[in-house]
């Protein structure tokens, strides 16, 4: 299992459903680490104005905040390598990173004839 670190903005929470700007990928990004975490990964997420300690105590945190800025978060870094930095990455991103599968599920379709196996003896 991988261990993933994210490190946010600062902002007021994770979700950004809070305040006058609601970013939309907030929400859906926190679900998807939710996702993560049901997979056995580790998910540590720091925010700059909550945990700004953390920000000062990792040396490549600390180095891309000296030489990019602010601009370099959102960072993701997996197994101590910076995967992603400014966005948000996508689901499929962060199982590509992590190797972690996707389930993705069929939708059912139903007999044409509208009964369970095509004769009214089933049903």
């Amino acid at each position: 299992m991988r261990k993933v670190q994210i490190f946010d903005r600062a902002m007021c929470c994770s979700t950004g459903i809070c305040g006058p700007q609601v970013d939309s990928t907030l929400p859906q990004f926190a679900a998807d680490l939710d996702w993560l975490k049901s997979q056995g990964h580790t998910v540590e997420r720091f925010s700059l104005s909550k945990n700004p300690s953390q920000f000062a105590t990792n040396s490549t945190v600390q180095h891309l905040l000296e030489t990019e800025g602010v601009e370099c978060l959102p960072l993701v870094i997996v197994d101590d390598h910076v995967v992603s930095r400014s966005e948000y990455p996508s689901r499929e991103n962060l199982a590509l990173w992590t190797g972690t599968r996707i389930q993705q599920t069929l939708p059912t379709v139903a007999p044409e004839s509208g009964k369970c196996c095509g004769s009214s003896d089933c049903c």
